[in-house]
């Protein structure tokens, strides 16, 4: 807690400040720590001088000799306050206190004669933000941004992990579809990894979103955007890293709600398609919340034993009416749960234990009514819709229970050893009961021009999860540091086990889709009866496995300090995956995927307040578990057309004529895929190159400027493609018969490249290897599938200015273009979540027109936050985001479609339509602002809070309707347009208030 003294409140302030400032001069070298710790290094001109650390909150106290060179370090500290004093012959010489260590970084911490030599005396005073003082880290070659504690309570955000990363450069928000996840430098929003005290809590089915932890209970949320180091992996995208809060010697405890009335929200906007109809009233749409919030810490053996717990406890309650397409008003009551207990046991300064318990729960109870849009009222009750961690958009909410142990053992003040061990598990669960006809497929009316849909008696009119679905995962990590000389060295092991039990059904068994009656292409066989109008596609889909990926890993690296200016990093990882379908058996496996990282930074001044830095690297991404679940165990997935005289009162059409036959998607047809045949021989992994240059300096003693030039090029990707020809051109090419072949509907390959795949050519297991080139992926018509393309660049300027008596800020400006044919695992034009086999690259045909600016570019981003501390009692913050609009599309029929996709090529009216061309979506600007009341007669130990999200009101779109057609040709030879083409599927989150009151207090 940040508390003030009165009388001599700016005097202590500005000691303190340099107090730390001392302690955070980086003229040395820190070995870059694990994603749960920090360093403390210096230089001494006393030889033969020992350095002491102790922790302020805990007790724990190492002595570290100064070696010859007179140079000190002491890495892997669990972050928290130090009192660092330099000792010779029992006496104290020199004391820093109140040193904050930060996550994943080193402080230069140097005494008299040293590169941060300062006066020899014990400044004390009031805990300020670490990393919020003009000394720069010369000793990190990564982008990161470093969140603590007392940030995330003065600044105006939402509580919750996403929000407090969407304040680093290049980090924006994922398509709404996706959930409230990010996307980080033009990567897709399933291509993070998230840590919380050093164990991956990434969603274990397909990489969106995390398990998540009471926000009160964060100590330091580290972002990286770039350039990090050999002990991570599983990225391309960012790295999201937390270390929780920990008991100390003295108790400590806490009480607070925080209140979001819906009478203070601002009604988000009605949804209307283009030519003026309704699509969906949401002027009712709000909901309101009450969040309980407490902790408790201190010791349970003082100096040895400590206990940190915190809990917090949201209920929300809200109604929502969904779209006139399938009316319903679902009025929805949720009750979410997270705690969080945290063991830490010094069995002695040498040997600490680390054990940490969390649980992250949402229960949705949903009652579903029928919904009249013509005097916008609820009618009759239809069901229930009951889910237990399954409500969040595309489950990136995952929620579950984890468990971490970790051991650090400071073996010699040279020689370090980290083990860690993690477990998580979590149910999804979702029971629908029907009021009357349990019989409720689901029912789309997507004809043109149509004001009276046909409309079922659904619930959720989509798909709906199959019983027993679960994820749990097991890792473990390994890692020795050892300091040679001016070489810091460290190894690791790091491995994890993903587990899923998954599967997707739709509603009722199958759907029903009304169309305007045309031509299909790429049907030949349906052909509607003169006069037709109108006719009915049946759709079924089922899917449901066990699946697993193991993936492990090996790295090293050195950080070398080449002199004092100078020091180079020089990091290798070794990944390898494994992934298995649901009969247990290996489709694919990827070993020695290398990833060389390497850095440089030059102190220019050497008294670290000119920066230079320059790093490159390889990143590695294994495929998701998900891709298992239809791609590589036995699913149904199929098409079938009909004319109808009727429609029953559950609106399936009645009097049916079947038109052509059964057409079976993907080759879903319900049968295992023999592994051998899922996928190329020696596939690639999904890797990233990236490259960084950029500066650092100190201007005066409150500010820091610098700028940042960033570089990926997506090396390799993996996807699905769904198409026979490849093989059968291959096949007449090498007179190879294939007429009895088992050929898999779907194979995942690398795109843009040659492949070489096992062909089942006789149907009873005679694998023959097809080495198909890229002109054996070109189809008759001459189109090719293009070189895979997802570049990124940016240029982030920023501008800060640290906190001192009064006031923090922070100004990010970046200039950026993500751009090519491919968005990498996700495909958020159609808001499609299938990781790793979306539609792209399933037909060459369908890859045509796909090169320009991705969904995830945004060209001009500025973002500006901070806060202002008027005096002991009052402080205000805000956080302003501006950016420019994603590129708009207009998606449609291709008059070949061997797949059978209907509306999803890059061709609108049969013409080219190039990504992008259509222009973008409007800038969006949000401003959010916060206050807190301290009052002195509590001891400024209760605070009273009020934040406004998007004090303005502003409601632009983010993201709309991208296909402009039905998938159908009408009679004069042209698609049948879409009446939801450009319909908005979501605009900015309306303005809405949280008040608050907090209460801590000490034992």
């Amino acid at each position: 807690m940040h508390t003030f003294r009165q009388p001599g409140y700016a005097a202590v302030c500005r000691r303190t400040a340099l107090a730390i400032a001392l302690g955070m001069s980086f003229a040395g070298t820190a070995m870059a720590q694990s994603n749960a710790s920090g360093v403390i290094f210096g230089r001494s001109a006393e030889p033969g001088s020992t350095v002491q650390i102790q922790n302020l909150d805990t007790g724990l106290s190492r002595d570290i000799a100064v070696d010859a060179d007179g140079r000190y370090r002491a890495g892997s500290l669990p972050v928290g306050r130090y009192k660092v004093t330099l000792q010779k012959d029992g006496k104290a010489l020199e004391t820093r206190d109140n040193v904050q260590v930060a996550l994943g970084s080193g402080i230069d911490v140097s005494f008299a004669g040293g590169a941060a030599a300062g006066g020899a005396q014990t400044l004390e005073g009031i805990q300020v933000v670490g990393n919020a003082l003009p000394a720069i880290d010369v000793s990190s070659v990564d982008s990161r941004t470093v969140l603590t504690s007392e940030q995330l309570q003065k600044l105006p955000l939402a509580r919750n992990v996403t929000a407090a990363a969407l304040l680093a450069p290049g980090v924006i928000a994922g398509d709404a579809r996706y959930g409230n996840v990010a996307s980080f430098g033009g990567s897709s929003a399933s291509e993070n990894q998230y840590y919380i005290n050093g164990y991956s809590v990434a969603n274990a089915l397909t990489g969106l979103g995390f398990v998540s932890l009471p926000f009160d209970a964060i100590d330091q949320q580290q972002i990286y955007t770039g350039g990090y180091g050999a002990e991570y992996g599983r990225s391309t995208g960012g790295v999201i890293s937390i270390v929780t809060k920990r008991g100390g010697n003295t108790w400590k405890g806490g009480v607070g709600m925080y209140v979001t009335p819906q009478y203070f929200r601002q009604s988000p906007r009605s949804i209307y398609r283009e030519n003026g109809v309704l699509y969906q009233y949401r002027g009712d749409n709000k909901s309101s919340s009450t969040q309980y919030t407490g902790y408790v810490s201190g010791p349970l053996i003082k100096d040895k034993l400590f206990l940190y717990a915190a809990g917090d406890f949201t209920r929300s309650t809200g109604k929502v009416v969904s779209p006139f397409t399938a009316p319903q008003l679902n009025r929805e009551t949720s009750k979410a749960t997270k705690y969080l207990a945290k063991i830490d046991w010094n069995i002695t300064d040498s040997h600490i234990v680390e054990l940490t318990a969390l649980s992250d729960k949402t229960n949705t109870d949903r009652s579903i009514y029928a919904y009249d849009y013509k005097t916008l009222q609820a009618t009759n009750y239809l069901g229930s819709d009951k889910l237990k961690n399954a409500a969040s958009l595309a489950g990136s909410e995952p929620g579950g229970d984890v468990y971490i142990g970790k051991y650090t053992g400071y073996i010699t003040d040279d020689f370090t050893v980290n083990a860690l061990y993690g477990t998580s598990k979590t149910d999804h669960v979702r029971n629908l009961a029907y009021a009357a006809n349990p019989n409720c497929p689901w029912i789309t009316d997507s004809r043109r021009g149509i004001s009276n849909p046909i409309i079922g008696c659904g619930l959720v009119n989509g798909t709906v999860l199959n019983a027993g679905a679960k994820d749990k995962t097991h890792g473990w990590r390994l890692d020795l540091e050892y300091r040679l000389g001016s070489h810091d060295l460290r190894a690791g092991l790091d491995n994890q086990t993903l587990e899923s039990y998954a599967g997707n059904v739709y509603e009722g068994g199958y759907r029903w889709v009304y169309r305007n009656a045309g031509t299909v292409p790429g049907r030949p066989d349906v052909v509607p009866p003169p006069g037709t109008l109108y006719y009915a596609e049946k759709r079924l889909f089922e899917t449901g496995a066990s699946v697993k990926v193991v993936q492990d890993a090996q790295f090293i690296e050195d950080r070398w300090q080449v002199s004092d200016r100078w020091m180079a990093y020089l990091g290798l990882r070794n990944e390898q995956f494994k992934n298995l379908n649901g009969a247990g058996d290996v489709y694919v496996k990827q070993r020695h995927q290398l990833a060389p990282r390497l850095g440089l930074t030059w102190d220019v001044f050497g008294d670290s307040s000119f920066k230079v830095y320059a790093n490159a690297g390889r990143y590695h991404l294994a495929i998701p578990s998900n891709v298992a679940v239809r791609g590589a165990s036995a699913s149904t997935y199929y098409s079938e057309y009909y004319a109808y005289t009727g429609v029953g009162p559950n609106g399936e059409p009645t009097g049916l004529t079947q038109l052509g036959n059964r057409f079976i998607l993907n080759g879903e047809d319900g049968t295992t895929p023999d592994p051998r045949s899922v996928a190329a021989q020696n596939i690639k992994a999904y890797y990233q190159d990236e490259y960084i240059l950029g500066f650092d300096k100190t201007l005066g003693s409150d500010w820091t400027y610098g700028a940042k030039l960033t570089y990926r090029k997506l090396k390799s990707s993996i996807d699905d493609f769904c198409d026979s020809r490849p093989f059968e051109k291959y096949a007449a090419r090498n007179n190879i018969d294939i007429s009895n072949a088992s050929i898999a509907g779907c194979y995942l390959f690398n795109p843009g490249q040659s492949n070489t795949f096992l062909v089942d050519v006789n149907g009873q297991g005679n694998f023959v290897p097809f080495k198909l080139t890229k002109e054996d992926f070109t189809t008759p018509e001459g189109v090719s599938f293009p070189d895979l393309k997802r570049k990124y660049y940016s240029l982030d300027l920023y501008l800060e200015h640290q906190f001192n008596q009064r006031w923090y800020g922070r100004v990010d400006y970046t200039f950026s273009r993500s751009y090519g044919n491919s968005e990498g695992q996700l495909k958020s034009d159609i808001g499609q979540l299938d990781p790793s086999v979306t539609q792209d690259w399933d037909a060459p045909e369908i890859m045509q027109y796909t090169n320009g600016p991705l969904p995830n570019d945004r060209t001009h981003q500025l973002k500006a936050y901070g806060y202002f501390q008027m005096n002991p009692e009052w402080l205000f913050g805000a956080n302003l985001a501006v950016a420019s609009g994603r590129p708009k599309n207009c998606i449609g029929v291709d008059p070949v479609d061997a797949i059978g996709y209907g509306a999803s090529y890059f061709e609108c009216d049969l013409k080219a339509s190039p990504r992008g061309s259509k222009g973008r979506l409007p800038w969006t600007w949000r401003l959010d602002l916060n206050a807190e009341y301290r009052p002195a007669w509590a001891g400024h130990n209760l605070a009273f809070t009020a934040n406004v999200f998007n004090a303005f009101g502003s409601q632009k779109q983010t993201a709309i309707i991208e296909v402009a057609e039905t998938g159908s040709i009408g009679s004069n030879g042209q698609p049948i347009k879409s009446d939801d083409y450009r319909r908005a599927v979501a605009y900015q989150t309306p303005r809405y208030f949280q008040f608050g009151v907090r209460y801590d207090f000490s034992m």
